[in-house]
């Protein structure tokens, strides 16, 4: 008799548990899907138009992005591009458990890789904006340099705590760096959903690329990465023992992961595919 109603408390204890541990795949599985389709079309899209020589191409998506007789600068974006590349590829791969605990070598290098790649990209990034004529207002390049100084500092806390073998802060800190090397992905997401919900620019001038809508996407992309509030979020739920404290956690993240999915959606059919087709 005790066991069995010991068996169904169990189970309902750990019920609001597996909805946050399913919350969590469902977003990884939209994140890793949206970040390889970005990734595809920035390799498409500046692979092909490097390739046959029409680097100007590059202006149709980063103005001044190319400028000609600037071939150190065009040397640098060039290399910026590629290296975003690999980390919208390859940093998926390093949350995937599977490869973490089957081959840790492989996890090792990877990180070694991203954690360089990541450095190298906010450095790369910080100096376009403030030298080559960034679009947007003032407070989206604060927003982005802020982003910046979180990219090197959770770079750097992730590594000592590797060296340090203390592997569960690890994990968090490299969770926190992959959201915040992930912003201009989350920035282009959030816009694309934006303009599918609104059907069309509202809140912003497309043409200065500046407007209330797109100062507070920078700010809480970059400056105060909501994606980071999220993830705290993840963290303390994990541990909490409150029921339903995790099933709104859990809620909330199936919630934003459906708004990623359209952003994803509307940036892959409306932007990144006719771009490299």
């Amino acid at each position: 008799m005790t066991e069995q109603l010991s068996t169904p408390s169990i189970q309902a204890q750990f019920r609001p548990q597996k909805l946050l541990n399913l919350a969590a795949t469902t977003w990884y599985v939209v994140t890793t899907i949206g970040q390889w389709a970005f990734g595809i079309y920035v390799i498409g899209f500046y692979g092909k138009s490097t390739a046959s020589g029409d680097l100007a191409k590059w202006n149709q998506v980063l103005p001044h992005g190319y400028v000609k007789g600037d071939w150190m600068g065009n040397l640098v974006v060039g290399l910026h591009v590629l290296l975003a590349a690999i980390l919208v590829l390859g940093g998926p791969l390093q949350l995937l458990p599977f490869i973490r605990r089957r081959v840790p070598r492989i996890h090792r290098w990877l990180g070694r890789i991203y954690v360089t790649t990541a450095l190298i990209v906010a450095t790369g990034g910080f100096v376009m904006v403030w030298t080559r004529g960034a679009v947007g207002d003032f407070v989206q390049h604060i927003s982005i340099s802020i982003q910046t100084i979180y990219i090197i500092l959770f770079a750097l806390l992730a590594w000592r705590c590797a060296r340090a073998r203390q592997f569960d802060q690890h994990r968090k800190w490299a969770l926190r760096l992959f959201m915040v090397v992930s912003g201009v992905w989350f920035f282009r997401i959030g816009l694309m959903c934006w303009l599918v919900l609104n059907g069309g620019p509202v809140g912003f001038d497309p043409q200065t690329f500046s407007g209330p809508f797109l100062t507070a996407l920078a700010v809480f992309t970059y400056a105060l990465p909501a994606s980071l509030g999220i993830l705290e979020l993840y963290f303390y739920a994990q541990k909490a023992a409150k029921r339903g404290v995790i099933t709104v956690v859990a809620l909330l993240i199936f919630i934003l992961t459906a708004l990623m999915a359209v952003g994803i959606f509307g940036a892959i059919a409306g932007m990144w595919l006719p771009r490299i087709g």
